[in-house]
């Protein structure tokens, strides 16, 4: 694939790390906000190759991760529903509930199936009429034009059986509340480039400028993300405070507008719960008033269903950045994938996960 091989290209990426290491004068902390770049990070060692005095804080760039337990519960019990079929991405199956995951449902006999594109439930839910097809729509900005494309047809097309279960969260507020936590120390983001693509990162300046912190949109291949570490540590040592765009091949300022078309059209904005983490002012997107029939917690009356976290998983504070994975008591002994605590042990794009699946089991000396 194009834009593949020259990015993992091991010479170029020694090169770019070769100038960090002549960058850094002083002690620095970034985090990269994607869970996917947290796996690339960890998957190539990047990490352990930069400057001892740079440590990468792992953020709650993990839509998975940050679904709160009451709305998995709420999938479980739609899921549970004779006359449903709930449809989901796969790495949902296995995100703990309050007593299950989706994976224990199915096999009790629940109806549960792992689609790649919300518009597959269409055909479900119109092969399937005397059946209720409950999407779980899950992510970011990056799932969020094809899951409200998803709701805009079945209403176009009058496919009445179909419904979303919406839990989608935004990326700035998240940032915001992490800037104003006195537990979280960042200096510096990486930027998840899938996200950027779709929002574009007009969104950004007035954070970094009111935070005094830089901003990097930055890719997921090895050479992205050390060019993107590169580019913010100059402009920390500068002195300098900017949003700068080292994904120019997939991001534009502006992002992809008929995507934020569609998403406006179906969705608002409204305030969420992240799991560990809390509830963020403005933080996600819920169905407007004239899609509100295709609301599942609605036409399954479970909004009122409320859960407890483990107590003894610490995956907020690893979703915050404040632990690394392997300083949670339970990583690795009472939380594995078998057998998880929190949603970032199974998600492939929890920090947790990729601790433990690329053999990081040793307690950080970096801090974080």
């Amino acid at each position: 694939m194009k834009h593949l091989s020259e990015y993992r290209d091991a010479r170029r990426v020694q090169e770019v790390l070769g100038e960090i290491h002549e960058t850094v004068t002083r002690p620095w902390r970034l985090m990269e906000v994607c869970g996917g770049q947290t796996h690339s990070i960890i998957r190539h060692g990047i990490d352990q190759l930069l400057p001892a005095e740079v440590t990468m804080i792992h953020g709650p760039g993990c839509p998975v991760c940050v679904t709160p337990i009451e709305i998995i519960d709420q999938a479980i019990a739609i899921a549970s529903l004779p006359e449903t079929i709930l449809v989901s991405f796969g790495d949902m199956l296995r995100v703990p509930g309050s007593e299950k995951d989706l994976f224990q449902v199915r096999a009790e006999g629940g109806d549960v199936r792992v689609v790649y594109s919300p518009l597959e439930c269409l055909k479900i839910a119109r092969e399937n009429p005397e059946r209720e097809v409950v999407f779980f729509g899950v992510g970011f900005e990056t799932t969020a034009p094809a899951n409200a494309m998803a709701v805009h047809q079945a209403k176009q097309l009058g496919v009445r059986n179909f419904s979303m279960l919406v839990s989608h969260v935004r990326v700035p507020p998240v940032l915001d509340a992490l800037l104003q936590a006195d537990d979280v120390e960042v200096q510096g983001f990486l930027l998840a480039g899938h996200v950027c693509a779709v929002m574009g990162y007009w969104e950004y300046p007035p954070l970094a400028e009111r935070y005094r912190v830089p901003m990097v949109v930055t890719g997921f291949e090895p050479l992205d993300l050390v060019r993107g570490i590169h580019r913010v540590l100059r402009l920390l040592e500068s002195g300098r405070v900017a949003v700068e765009n080292a994904y120019e091949r997939a991001v534009t300022r502006e992002g992809n507008k008929p995507a934020q078309a569609i998403i406006a059209r179906v969705f608002e904005e409204c305030d969420r719960n992240w799991r560990g983490i809390g509830p963020i002012p403005h933080s996600g997107w819920r169905l407007r008033a004239e899609y509100r029939d295709y609301d599942a917690a609605r036409r399954f009356a479970v909004e009122g269903i409320r859960a407890q976290e483990s107590p003894l998983c610490r995956a907020g504070d690893v979703l915050k950045g404040v632990l690394k994975p392997t300083e949670c008591p339970a990583f690795g002994k009472e939380c594995t994938p078998r057998h998880p605590l929190g949603a970032p042990m199974v998600s492939a794009e929890g920090a947790c996960a990729a601790y433990y699946n690329f053999g990081r089991f040793e307690r950080s000396t970096q801090g974080g």
